[in-house]
C-alpha cells in the first residue's frame, strides 16, 4: 500500500521516515521522495497513528488525489534539480507529463490553483536554491554552476538569481547569515 507524505524532500527525510515507520511496525518495501510503499494494507486507524507520529517530524500524510499529484510534481522537480544534475537538460513539461501520466496543461493549472505559483516559478526557485548551495560550498565557479544547472549563460543565471533573491551571486556569497531556505519551504 502506498502512502504519500508531504515535506519529504531529501534523502535525510527518506531515512527519518523509514526509521519511524519501522519503529511503528510498518515496514516499507520502497521509499522515494514523498512516497512510501508499505509491505501491507493499513487501516484508517493505523494511517492516523502514522500521520500523528510523522507530524512530530514536520511531515504530513496526503490523502486526496490532487494534493498527492502536487506532492509528486514537487518531488519530481526536487529530484531533478537536487539529485540528477545531468538530467536538467530535459524538457520539464515533457518530463512531468511522462512521469505522472497527465497532460501538462492539467498539471500546470492544478499546481497554480493549489500552490498560488506556477510550476516554472517553483522549478526556478529550486534551481536558485541549488545555486545557493553550490555557492556556499565554494567548490565551483559561476560558469561551472551555470553549466551544471543547464543555464544558457552566466548572465542568465545571474539575472535569474538577482530576480529571485534580490542579490547578485557574488554578493550572496559574501554575506554570512540566512543564506539558504529548506527545500520544503521554497
Amino acid at each position: 500500500m502506498k502512502i504519500y507524505i508531504k515535506n519529504m524532500v531529501c534523502n535525510r527525510c527518506i531515512m527519518v521516515v523509514k526509521q519511524e515507520l519501522e519503529q511503528l511496525g510498518f515496514a516499507p518495501k520502497h521509499l522515494t521522495l514523498g512516497e512510501a510503499d508499505l509491505e501491507r494494507e493499513i487501516s484508517d486507524e493505523e494511517k492516523k497513528v502514522i500521520a500523528d507520529h510523522l507530524e512530530g517530524f514536520g511531515f504530513e500524510l496526503i490523502d486526496d488525489k490532487k494534493s498527492r499529484l502536487i506532492g509528486q510534481i514537487k518531488s519530481l522537480i526536487i529530484e531533478l534539480v537536487h539529485h540528477q544534475n545531468s538530467a536538467l537538460s530535459i524538457n520539464l513539461s515533457d518530463h512531468l507529463s511522462q512521469e505522472l501520466h497527465h497532460d501538462y496543461n492539467y498539471l500546470s493549472n492544478l499546481f497554480s490553483e493549489v500552490e498560488g505559483t506556477t510550476i516554472e516559478k517553483y522549478f526556478i526557485a529550486q534551481k536558485i536554491e541549488k545555486v545557493k548551495e553550490l555557492l556556499v560550498y565554494d567548490e565551483m565557479n559561476l560558469s561551472e554552476i551555470a553549466f551544471q544547472l543547464n543555464y544558457s549563460s552566466v548572465a542568465h543565471l545571474s539575472n535569474q538569481f538577482k530576480k529571485v533573491t534580490g542579490l547578485t551571486p557574488s554578493h550572496f556569497k559574501n554575506i554570512k547569515s540566512d543564506r539558504r531556505i529548506p527545500l520544503d519551504k521554497v
